[in-house]
């Protein structure tokens, strides 16, 4: 019995400290730098509104954020228009 109890113990010691080697650190991960959409909001827009609308005291809640224009895309990623 007290055999086997020391059996169950060091396998789940061995699998706990495998479990442990096995994760990877993400400090440092920076992902991969997308191609600008279609999709993707318009920041430059959407700062400029809401900058003067603080000015006047308005408070601005986006329901469809405004999305940047094809031509707007195509300077970003450098294709002619």
């Amino acid at each position: 019995m007290n055999a086997s109890l020391r059996m169950v113990v060091l396998s789940l010691s061995v699998l706990g400290l495998s479990a442990c080697a096995g994760m990877e650190a993400r400090s440092t991960y920076v992902p991969e730098p997308q191609e600008p959409s279609i999709m993707d909001p318009d920041e430059a827009y959407i700062a400029y509104v809401e900058r003067i609308a603080r000015r006047r005291g308005i408070e601005v809640q986006w329901v469809n954020a405004p999305t940047k224009s094809a031509r707007q895309v195509a300077q970003e990623s450098g294709q002619p228009r």
